[in-house]
């Protein structure tokens, strides 16, 4: 068994890297940079806008926060964002960092925060994809993601009508595999590990009283999941700020130190000290964007399945929820814990050389214990335990909606039962194992739908200039909400057309 899992580990090693190489990694920060440029930086340039209509918005527009009635398939935008929420702020936020800065450098920060950025316009074109191509099922659901775009959207462009339903079919089983891995296995394994080291709770017993605990919130469907999620991430991410924000204003003399230390880190200027893993720029990029991305996932297409399930008629409108999503993943929740971790002395800011023996959760554990003493390891079990968790109920969800795609909606309870017994299987398998899984599966899933997303650029662009002419410049141009209802028209002013041609003829005769 030992010999299996290191073949698998080696094999798994060499596809990471081949997919991780930097064509993918031009191919995920080339499209934030394009769709950044097409839509003429509308994170920076209408920043007030989407705030004020997303977080905002959560205090002014009841509408965002209403709840559908219970024979409504839609959810409400806060439902969407943090079921979303809880998909991403997960491990990467805590794990990921620790990993990024234990492997990159310093330095690795800094190219998160660059995948962030560029990430949000990502985020936001598959949001507003997602939308204007999302169409109904047979139980009045709503079903969007990569795949519907790539097919009804990549697919209507001449010559590609192939290649858009093989790329949907493509994306759709990357992303029921990425679910057990990202979504579950990766999750569970943090979880049962830190539960483990600070309780001393076995990993089997953790793994089978998460599976039971799952099973009851994921059989019951998205709007269970975003009627627990919606209570869960709020109050989760709160806590964990509140204690990490503790943890930098006792060491806030470290600050310029620890900002120095990460803009020097990631252009190769620190000092190159003994024990080192990451002191090279390429470490650090690739480490800071493979982190960022496993944090909160722009580009992997995952997100965008739950934002359609939205009782949102603007595309855009929801976009601005991608963007949101994005900078409180990173440029928030995964800021504050670097700078955590930064100050707290377990990092050389001279050199960017690890001082601990301890490494992922556990280094932001020993961080935390510099300040709380031992609750601190306390807390960031909890802590993981309560991200990591909602994280695999928002990946469950992902692996549904990809399985219904493929297989039909009466299939689901199936992938469902699969999903959670997984739950086991991630608790007592090698950490090391299910972070590279997770990572490879993370790039095999973005590269069909970054392909989407640079292919049906034109469209977003079209989309958020008609949005932003109507709703910010307020002028009187028509909306474009969906692209079934274009369809439609289209079709409707061809038989009219056609109508009218053939009544002139018979006048004619």
């Amino acid at each position: 068994m030992d010999s299996f899992l290191a073949n698998v580990e080696k094999i798994n090693s060499a596809v990471n890297n081949f997919v991780w190489g930097l064509p993918m990694l031009i191919l995920l920060v080339g499209t934030g940079i394009l769709m950044t440029i097409l839509t003429r930086f509308f994170q920076l340039s209408h920043i007030k806008h989407w705030m004020k209509n997303t977080i905002g918005g959560i205090f002014k527009d009841s509408h965002v926060t209403a709840h559908t009635d219970k024979e409504d398939t839609q959810i409400s935008q806060f439902q969407s964002l943090c079921t979303a929420l809880a998909a991403t702020i997960g491990t990467g936020n805590i794990a990921g960092v620790a990993a990024a800065i234990a492997s990159g450098g310093p330095g690795a920060i800094f190219w998160m925060w660059i995948v962030a950025f560029f990430g949000m316009m990502t985020n936001f074109s598959e949001n507003v994809l997602g939308i204007y191509y999302r169409r109904r099922n047979e139980k009045n659901e709503w079903c969007g993601g990569a795949m519907y775009y790539l097919h009804d959207g990549l697919g209507s462009k001449r010559g590609c009508k192939h290649l858009g339903s093989v790329l949907a079919v493509l994306f759709s089983v990357f992303c029921i595999i990425a679910s057990f891995g990202i979504g579950n296995m990766g999750q569970i394994n943090s979880i049962a590990v830190n539960i483990n080291s600070a309780f001393g709770i076995p990993f089997v017993v953790t793994g089978i009283f998460l599976m039971i605990l799952a099973s009851l919130v994921i059989v019951g469907g998205l709007k269970r999941i975003a009627s627990v999620t919606e209570k869960l991430v709020p109050f989760m991410a709160v806590i964990y700020l509140i204690c990490a924000l503790i943890v930098c204003f006792v060491h806030i003399d470290q600050a310029g130190a620890v900002f120095s230390s990460i803009i020097k880190g990631a252009f190769g200027l620190q000092a190159v000290g003994g024990g080192i893993v990451g002191s090279g720029v390429a470490m650090a990029v690739q480490w800071g964007m493979k982190r960022g991305v496993f944090s909160n996932e722009a580009g992997l297409g995952s997100s965008v399945m739950v934002h359609s399930s939205s009782n949102v008629r603007e595309p855009v409108i929801q976009g601005m929820w991608g963007i949101f999503e994005v900078f409180a993943d990173t440029i928030i929740v995964c800021s504050i814990t670097a700078f955590a971790v930064l100050s707290s002395g377990l990092v050389d800011l001279n050199t960017g050389a690890v001082l601990s023996d301890q490494v992922s959760t556990a280094l932001v554990a020993e961080a935390f214990s510099t300040v709380f003493g031992k609750f601190g390891s306390y807390f960031i079990a909890v802590a993981i335990l309560l991200f990591a968790f909602s994280t695999v109920l928002g990946w469950s969800q992902y692996g549904s909606k990809a399985f219904e795609y493929l297989f039909g909606r009466k299939r689901i309870k199936f992938y469902q039962i699969i999903f959670v017994l997984f739950i086991v299987i991630g608790a007592t398998m090698d950490l090391s194992l299910a972070w590279d899984l997770s990572d490879t599966f993370n790039g095999m899933m973005a590269i069909p739908n970054l392909i989407g997303v640079v292919a049906l650029s034109g469209t977003v662009m079209k989309i958020t200039h008609n949005y932003v002419q109507r709703k910010i410049l307020g002028k009187d141009v028509k909306p474009m909400l969906s692209a079934i209802d274009d369809i439609q028209e289209l079709h409707e002013m061809e038989l009219n057309e056609r109508e009218l041609i053939t009544k002139e003829c018979e006048e004619t005769a």
